[in-house]
């Protein structure tokens, strides 16, 4: 809350609520499951206040906002040293899972030293089937 301070805006309890329930959640939620977790704390915040404070958060830079196919964007806290994972998606039931590697890092590192682009940030997500919906035939 102290970064809204600093950029003008003013704390709201639905704002903070919002940044309490990111905290709580972690990673990769939608707006739905936020206001889900807020309605079971007794705290209900309407869907479009919390929209409205994650598009503010995104556009300060404390939340990632990312999309994975499905039709509601996922957020999470952004990592002040920059730090961040990937998703990987399942197209049938809609689990992500989140993951780091080392080397896709250092490939798009390599990547971006050979492109006449100044690249500020990235985001990978893949998609297929879980092990669960692999295993139970949902083709």
């Amino acid at each position: 809350m102290q970064s809204l301070s600093r950029e003008g805006y003013r704390s709201s309890a639905p704002r903070a609520a919002v940044v309490g329930a990111l905290a709580e959640l972690e990673c990769s939620v939608t707006a739905r499951e936020i206001g889900d977790l807020l309605n079971q704390r007794g705290r209900p915040v309407g869907v479009a206040s919390i929209y409205r404070a994650l598009e503010l958060l995104a556009d300060l830079g404390l939340v990632q906002r990312f999309d994975v196919g499905e039709s509601a964007a996922r957020y999470e806290p952004a990592l002040p040293g920059g730090e961040h994972h990937h998703h990987i998606v399942c197209e049938r039931c809609g689990e992500v899972v989140a993951f780091e590697d080392e080397d896709l890092e250092g490939a798009i590192k390599r990547l971006a030293r050979r492109v006449d682009f100044a690249i500020d940030g990235h985001d990978v997500t893949l998609r297929g089937e879980c092990p669960a919906c692999t295993s139970t035939g949902n083709r």
